[in-house]
């Protein structure tokens, strides 16, 4: 709603928009609500207020004030960041650690989000129960699991804002995770309906207005390796085990899959950013004395270690 021209404030609670009604454009008085606009006053007076918007929800229209505002990210040396390496799991909704350059963990915090992930269950399986009876369109059900997904990409987003606020955090990093086509079978279509996406956006926005950074890695074999370079891991049947949360190394070692996820995926942002601030023919030669660093999809926690080894070998 463009101001002057489709939008006019007349009174501290009272102001006309320009929309199409009764087969032409004229200008219709609305009443704002007044907490809306003390709020917006109080909380909001720093900020740009740039055009509203007329939305419509559900059977209702409502205009949204966006506003704009400026904040300048922290420019922290790579060698004294602290990130959140965060793996948004199915079974676990969010596994985090909290890491140095150095490949130091500070801390390991989990969120299982069991009672929301049985309701979403439970309505997942009352709209598969309908489709066998040749329902076709569900909207009530289908609302139903909408909303749970959001409770539960909303918890999952506020879960990893108090950990990076806990830590100061300099970076919250996350699996580029890009779902597309249509899912098929019930693991599938849970993990279609997996709001990645929702709880990426949510935690870069609230990231962003506290000055944190967001990065993306490759995610490809960051479950799928150990974290300390035996190999390839074992889940499930392969190895024995009733549930995908834990996994088998190749020495035997028995760990949390999604903890070892995490290592890697705070591993490879270190070596991504202490490659890319290196010269040229010295991020050759690391390259060559570390052989992982050359290719991001092989890098894990211990190709961090032997990285900062040979770093610290060149400068002595």
């Amino acid at each position: 709603m463009y101001r002057k021209n489709m939008y006019q404030r007349t009174g501290a609670y009272e102001a006309r928009i320009k929309v199409y009604i009764r087969n032409t454009w004229d200008w219709l008085d609305i009443k704002l609500r007044k907490s809306d606009m003390n709020y917006i006053d109080r909380r909001c007076s720093g900020r740009r207020k740039c055009a509203p918007v007329l939305q419509k929800r559900g059977k209702e229209w409502h205009l949204d004030f966006p506003m704009k505002e400026y904040i300048e990210l922290c420019d922290t040396d790579v060698a004294d960041r602290i990130i959140c390496a965060v793996d948004l799991g199915i079974n676990a909704a969010a596994t985090i650690s909290v890491m140095r350059s150095d490949g130091t963990i500070l801390g390991r915090h989990f969120l299982k989000l069991p009672k929301e992930q049985d309701c979403l269950t439970h309505s997942i399986n009352r709209i598969k129960k309908a489709q066998q009876h040749g329902n076709r369109k569900m909207p009530r059900l289908w609302a139903k699991v909408n909303g749970i997904n959001h409770e539960i990409s909303v918890k999952t987003a506020e879960f990893i804002m108090d950990v990076a606020t806990l830590y100061n955090a300099d970076a919250i990093v996350f699996e580029y995770l890009e779902k597309k086509g249509k899912k098929r079978g019930s693991r599938k279509q849970r993990l279609h309906l997996w709001k990645s996406q929702e709880v990426q956006r949510v935690v870069t926005d609230k990231a962003h207005r506290l000055g944190m950074h967001i990065a993306r890695i490759c995610a490809w074999n960051t479950s799928r390796l150990a974290y300390d370079g035996s190999g390839r891991v074992l889940r499930g049947k392969h190895a024995g085990f009733s549930s995908y949360s834990v996994c088998q190394f190749q020495n035997g070692k028995v760990y949390n899959c999604d903890l070892s996820a995490s290592y890697n995926i705070g591993a490879r942002y270190f070596i991504r950013e202490i490659l890319k601030s290196l010269p040229e023919n010295e991020r050759l030669l690391m390259e060559a004395k570390v052989p992982p660093c050359s290719k991001r999809s092989t890098c894990t926690w211990s190709t961090l270690i032997s990285l900062n080894a040979e770093l610290m070998s060149f400068v002595s």
